[in-house]
């Protein structure tokens, strides 16, 4: 009789030590697998089942949740969610996230380690603790004013503090609610495919993910990289540049819109855009030089995130003497993105100097405590501080008396450039329009903002575009609002 109990005892002892073996292997060498199963609703669960973070813009929340009574509890809300989608992205029971959505997601939805009380203690708890705040360096009325100067129209606006990096507005236009993507079910994926599926690609990010040629806007680079290589040292002598400019090794001229451009001086040409000189000192400088010219500008980064990531703007690192010429007006294979040209007039603004742009100001935990902080720091020495120099009385003068008169402010001093960008098969489609600016109150040594228009669908007219038109008017707008802030 005892042997028997001695056995039965045995047999349940094994049959506990293999519960406790089949546990540990679920619960350790299985878990990750079984948290990641799609099937596994308990993840989703989790992390709907609080409110989420804030993103803040001004002081004021522009996001905020509520709370829907089921399985997936509280959905994303956005207020002004148009006019903020380019700088929050998306939060979607459905799709995921995008954006600062995206880059500060563990922040906004409490699972970050660093808003943990101890370490790992999210891991041992299996819980985690209320969403925290993402603090922004938009300013809403600059924010408003690009966004109202779009108008709707295809296009987009970066504005920047040139002396910090803070970016300033960041908009896009046409654009989207944010909150119809937030839950789940089919409207939420109608207005996914109805987003995708339209033509104006009101998802795309044309702040930071599209990129255009540059054009004319472009020659703020090559005007840099002339003078700092020694190409140019008097702005106000002839060039010697020819024309008609015929492109090194071919027969094809390179027009002119401008008129008088025949060798005429730096100045001359960055006051009225002339393609044949500013063509021509690209090629003095040289491949080189003019790849190390707009590297230093921020071109061809590939590592550039404000945090979310940024488009590589791109100057070719292979070209031949006519690709080269064409390049340093902006056109052949140039590409930039409008936070990339906002950070070329930075650049001049700064005195050369050109600062890391960067959206978030901090992160905050839900009682306030400051979890990071972004803080300032320097980019690249995008020129020297004579060349800046320089390149300011250039650009004060196409605003003052050249081909941006109609972003002048009164009481401010102003410096722009004005850009139109072929594209298209034999440069048939309608060009883009682009003005680079900065502005500078009268009584301070400090300029206020540094901003970048593009609007796609201007006038194929050049005077309409590149002086009283479309991008033009949009940036003053922007800048008289920064001046008064």
């Amino acid at each position: 009789m005892i042997s028997h109990i001695r056995l039965a005892a045995a047999f349940c002892l094994l049959l506990l030590v293999a519960l406790l073996v089949n546990a540990a292997r679920i619960q350790v060498i299985q878990a990750d697998s079984l948290d990641n199963n799609p099937a596994n609703r308990r993840k989703a669960m989790d992390r709907y089942e609080q409110p989420r973070g804030e993103i803040v813009v001004d002081g004021r929340p522009v996001t905020g949740s509520k709370d829907t009574g089921q399985q997936l509890r509280y959905e994303r809300t956005y207020s002004q969610g148009p006019l903020y989608a380019p700088v929050t992205g998306f939060s979607s029971q459905t799709y995921g996230t995008s954006l600062l959505e995206s880059a500060h997601d563990g922040i906004l939805s409490g699972t970050d380690p660093m808003l943990a009380p101890l370490p790992f203690w999210n891991d041992i708890t299996r819980a985690h603790p209320p969403g925290g705040r993402v603090v922004t360096t938009i300013k809403s009325a600059l924010q408003q004013a690009a966004y109202t100067g779009l108008d709707g129209r295809r296009g987009a606006v970066a504005a920047i503090e040139p002396t910090s990096g803070r970016i300033l507005a960041l908009v896009s236009s046409p654009s989207y609610d944010p909150g119809t993507l937030s839950g789940t079910g089919r409207t939420v994926a109608d207005a996914w495919r109805r987003f995708n599926g339209a033509d104006e690609q009101p998802m795309l990010n044309r702040a930071i993910r599209q990129t255009y040629p540059p054009g004319s806007a472009f020659k703020i680079v090559t005007a840099a990289a002339a003078l700092d290589a020694g190409v140019v040292e008097d702005v106000d002598e002839p060039t010697g540049v020819p024309e008609p400019y015929v492109l090194p090794g071919t027969r094809t001229t390179l027009p002119n819109d401008a008129r008088g451009c025949d060798k005429e001086s730096l100045a001359y040409a960055i006051k009225w855009s002339c393609n044949s000189v500013m063509a021509g000192l690209g090629v003095a400088v040289g491949l080189d030089k003019m790849v190390a010219a707009a590297g230093r500008f921020g071109f061809n980064d590939r590592r550039l995130r404000i945090p979310s990531g940024v488009a590589v703007s791109n100057f070719d690192r292979r070209m031949s003497d006519d690709q080269l010429a064409l390049s340093s007006i902006g056109q052949f294979d140039t590409t930039a993105t409008p936070l990339q040209m906002a950070m070329v007039a930075a650049a001049v603004a700064n005195g050369g100097e050109l600062k890391r742009p960067y959206l978030v100001d901090r992160t905050l935990a839900s009682d306030g405590d400051v979890v990071s902080r972004t803080g300032e720091h320097s980019y690249q020495q995008a020129m020297s501080p004579s060349t800046a120099y320089r390149l300011r009385q250039l650009m004060v003068e196409v605003v003052d008396t050249g081909t941006g008169r109609s972003a002048g402010i009164d009481g401010a001093t102003v410096g722009g450039k004005t850009g139109t960008a072929q594209h298209g098969v034999g440069n048939s489609g309608t060009p883009y329009a682009w003005f680079i600016a900065w502005a500078q109150p009268a009584d301070t040594g400090r300029p206020a903002v540094a901003v970048a228009v593009v609007v796609e669908d201007a006038e194929a007219v050049r005077g309409e575009i590149s002086g009283g038109g479309d991008a033009a008017p949009i940036a003053r707008a922007v800048m008289e609002v920064a001046l008064r802030d």
